[in-house]
Order: C-alpha cells, then structure tokens, then sequence
C-alpha cells in the first residue's frame, strides 16, 4: 500500500509538539505495517522555488528519507470542473495531490488541509483524504493483535535466545542450516513465546510469523492469510504446554482474522507433536522441500474458518474436534447449564480475564489443568442423558454468579465409584486432587470429559437469567434448558457465529 503525506504536515507543524508526537507515532504504525510513504513531486517543487536558501536547504533535508510518487498523474479538465479551477498556486499542488488518490495512484492522502478535505468531499473520496488522528484510527486497527499469556509464557524476539540451548538440539540436527536460519530469524525481529525453567534453559517455545503468501509446496498451496508456526519445541513435560500454545495460536490466528495455520516438519514414527496437532484439526495437505537437506516435509494445515461444505459428512458431535475451535449448536444437541464454584474455576479457565494469578506462575511454573483445551468436570448430578457433543454452559456461582463459558463434551462416564479409575480418565485435566476424588466417589459420580472452546464475550449474570426467562430460582445443579432458551444465551453473550454451526 502506497500512502502519500502533505509536505505541509511537517513543514507548519515543526513546532506543535503534539501534532509531531502524533505524527511520529503515525509514521511508526505505517512503518509496523509496511505501508510505503511517499512525497508528491509537485510539493517538492515548490519548496525548491522557495528563495531563503537556508530555510530551503533545511526544509528539502526533511524529505530526503521519503520516496517520490513517480509517474504522478495529472488532473483532467473533468476533475477541475468538479473541484474548482485553482486561483492560488497552492491550489494547484493540492489539485495534483488530491488527484493522485482520485486517479488510484494511491490508496490515502494524509493532510490537514481543511481545503483538500472540503474538495474531497466533492469528488467523494474524503473517506480516504485523512487527517493525523484519523489516519492513526485506521492504522491502528491493521496492527498485529497480540494475546493474553499466562505468567509462565512470556513474549520476546528471537534475538533474545541463546542459540546453544538445549531445546534446539534436535531441530540442529534435522535442520543442518539451522544455525543460518536461527540468525536470519533473530535479525528479521521474529517474535517467539517461550517459558523458562529454573536453571535459565528454555521449557518451551513456539516461534511464529504471519503471512498472505502463496505455500512452494506439492501441490502448491494459494495465497491466503496464514499464521505460521515455525517451530514448537516443549522439553518441560508433564503440563500439557504443548496443549496451550497450540490454544493460544487459535486465538492469535482468530484475533488478527487469520484464515489459517500451519506448520512443516520431518513426521517421525509415533510423532507426539504430528499426534497433538491431528487432534485439533491439522491436516497433512502437501509437502515441500527442505533447502538444505533436499528432504521433503510434511505440511500440515488448520482452517479455522470452515463453511456448510467441510462439514457435510462429518456428524454433529465430531465437530468439536476435528474443526476446534468450531462447534455444532443445533437442536440435535443438548446444552446444559453448569455451576462451577470460583475456586475450581479459576484453576480449571486460567485464561480468563481478571483471574488472580499465584506466585509460582510468575516464577515460570503452570496450573496444568488450565493449559488444556481438554478438560474433566465431576458431579453428582442426577442427570443420565448427557453424551458427546452436548454443549455445557459453565455457570460461576457464589462470587462472580454468571455464565462465562462454554465447552462440548467428549464423553460421560456415569456412576463411578473408583478413585483410582477416575484418575486415569481425568488427571491432568481436573482441578481435583487424589484426595478430593476419593471424597467424591464415595457417591456415585458423574465424570464429563469436554472442550474448552470460548469464554462468553458478555458474561451473563443470574440477574439477566432470570430477567430473560431462561430460568426461575437459582442453578445449584447441572440443568439442561431448550433450544430457543440458548439462542437467547448465545445472542446476548456474544459468541461469535463464525464458529457455530446449526
């Protein structure tokens, strides 16, 4: 994208401080997000017909760093008529500035002439002749989004890595060039997530960038807007890390409308990470040559956004999981409200917002069950007609008393009664200890197995329940409510309709 910016701009405001931070902080966006700023010939003309050398040597050293617009269009007799046939000289540089975003030789003109803007209305092009702060409005909007990392994960650049460290042992190995890659990555800014354990050496790291390219593979895949991770590497096992950064990749594709992710790596025989990415929607779509070695890679591939198409053959209750984060809200499934006390649930949706961390997450440790999307939830409700792919609404009592969450479920286990059987389905998904499953299970328990997928855009109180006639009282145990009922909780909690599916 071209944008070309008034030499006026710097020119009469060299001495408003404000205006310049803002005009700074302008040129910064633009320069985040590639935008080529350029300068207008014509306005360039004009200053060197001014007849103060000094001041003029001054004014042009300004200029020196932007690029011209070349091959400028020139207003037609047409565009006068519209506009007004100029009077002043000025006139005339800002009919030729005007003109250049009116001809499409580039896509914003930045001013604050309020002259320009008054002639862009005329031909209906002021949505893209801006002032400082609206151009700053727009940009703003197209600058990468991050994500909310929990305390244990911290964002950094490539460059801040030890190039030795351990985690990239087996990567050096596979990738012979590596260490050429490793400092083109760092020199580039590449940004990365990683944890670090105790000693200073890396736990975990996921490296990524964005792109809208097309993918050299075989076959080739088309130009679309893509996350890339290239490279997830997790030498801290045992908390499900590799779980939440895939989780949180989700959610940075999501953020910054990403239609994609994908990664390429060597498929080994039983390949954990080849078998967690399947588990959430990656697919082997093609293969690609790696540079160094001439071996093929694997390219595995996730569309986070599907249509009625993809899902076709596909019945309702496999959804969840092979097209995570979407899922099927229809009439076919039924949806539960489910009350969770705060001190489960904080420990079970760590990534919800406001949540008051502890002292060992800071100091790089995890709470392993909030890093899953799978989760394990135990009650002793009466309910016998729950199964895999039913929507569970979680429902925060006590303190916060509102509806935040929803998650599909995997599978119900009934009547358990076994401590030890429970913990081999549920552990490192539940919040309960040892202790606190044996406790349980001295009444029959229900276990439910679900997905995490979204946090309620707008939380939902019991208030507003009850004022929408969703339910009567108070929920002190899982209740199952309608169809319709849900639309209502849907709409009003703003879950994106993007990614369900009736």
């Amino acid at each position: 994208m071209r944008v070309l910016l008034d030499t006026n701009i710097i020119i009469n405001r060299e001495d408003d401080k404000i205006i310049e931070e803002d005009l700074q902080l302008l040129l910064s966006t633009m320069s985040t997000l590639r935008i080529l700023v350029v300068l207008h010939p014509k306005s360039i003309e004009d200053i060197k017909k001014d007849k103060d050398a000094e001041r003029k040597k001054i004014i042009l050293s300004k200029f020196k760093t932007y690029p011209l617009l070349e091959d400028f269009p020139s207003p037609t007799a047409d565009f006068f008529t519209k506009i007004g046939t100029p009077v002043k000289h000025n006139d005339f540089i800002d009919s030729y500035l005007l003109f250049a975003v009116y001809n499409n030789a580039i896509k914003f003109l930045i001013t604050e002439d309020n002259g320009i803007h008054r002639k862009a209305k005329l031909v209906d092009i002021s949505d893209r002749v801006l002032k400082i702060m609206e151009a700053l409005d727009v940009f703003k909007e197209a600058l990468p989004k991050g994500v909310r990392l929990p305390p244990a994960l911290r964002e950094t650049t490539v460059s801040n890595l030890d190039i030795n460290d351990p985690i990239f042992s087996s990567l050096r190995r596979d990738y012979p060039d590596f260490n050429n890659w490793f400092i083109e990555k760092a020199r580039e800014g590449r940004k990365c997530w990683i944890n670090t354990k105790i000693n200073g050496l890396l736990g975990a790291i996921l490296i990524y960038k964005t792109e809208e390219e097309p993918i050299a593979s075989i076959p080739p895949l088309p130009k679309m807007k893509r996350l890339k991770i290239s490279t997830m590497k997790v030498s801290k096992v045992g908390y499900k890390i590799g779980e939440l950064l895939l989780h949180k990749t989700f959610k940075l594709a999501i953020r910054n409308n990403l239609i994609e992710i994908y990664l390429t790596l060597f498929t080994k025989d039983d390949d954990s990470l080849v078998n967690l990415i399947q588990e959430y929607g990656f697919n082997k779509v093609a293969v690609q040559e790696q540079e160094s070695t001439k071996r093929l890679e694997d390219v595995y591939l996730k569309k986070l956004y599907i249509d009625e198409e993809d899902i076709m053959n596909i019945p309702p209750q496999e959804i969840s999981k092979s097209f995570f984060p979407n899922l099927y809200d229809g009439k076919e499934v039924k949806k539960y409200l489910i009350p969770i006390q705060p001190k489960f649930y904080e420990r079970l949706f760590t990534d919800y917002p406001g949540r008051q961390t502890t002292i060992n997450e800071h100091t790089g440790e995890f709470i392993t069950e909030g890093n899953t999307i799978k989760k394990a939830y135990l009650s002793h409700s009466s309910t016998k007609k729950m199964g895999k792919g039913d929507l569970l609404l979680f429902y925060r009592s006590q303190d916060i008393k509102s509806l935040l969450s929803i998650g599909v479920i995997e599978k119900v286990l009934y009547d358990q009664v076994d401590p030890y059987e429970i913990i081999s389905k549920v552990r490192r998904r539940t919040v309960y200890s040892l202790q606190e499953i044996e406790e349980i299970s001295q009444i029959p328990t229900t276990v439910i197995l679900f997905n995490h997928h979204f946090h309620f855009k707008n939380p939902i109180s019991l208030k507003k329940m009850r004022e929408l006639e969703i339910i009567r009282g108070s929920i002190q145990s899982i209740r199952k409510i309608d169809h319709e009922k849900y639309l209502t909780l849907k709409e009003v909690g703003g879950i994106d309709a993007r990614f369900t599916f009736n």
